[in-house]
């Protein structure tokens, strides 16, 4: 991951949990007008899990957010 990807993700990990949620849908809206090779489902599948997984340890006050 690089340094710049990095600091978005600790950037949007400090932010307050309703701008996060309205930051997240406006990658996503922006997201599908980006060209590209679209995602396999393996991929989605795992980017996912990798979200359960962190959200998981942040309400078990292990983790600090996506990222950490």
């Amino acid at each position: 991951m690089s340094n710049a990807v990095q600091n978005l993700l600790e950037s949007f990990a400090a932010l307050p949990e309703p701008e996060k949620h309205e930051l997240a849908s406006a990658i996503l809206r922006w997201s599908t007008h980006c060209e590209g090779p679209a995602l396999t489902d393996d991929e989605l599948i795992r980017s996912a899990d990798d979200i359960f997984v962190a959200l998981d340890e942040q309400e078990e006050g292990g983790s600090q957010g996506l990222g950490a």
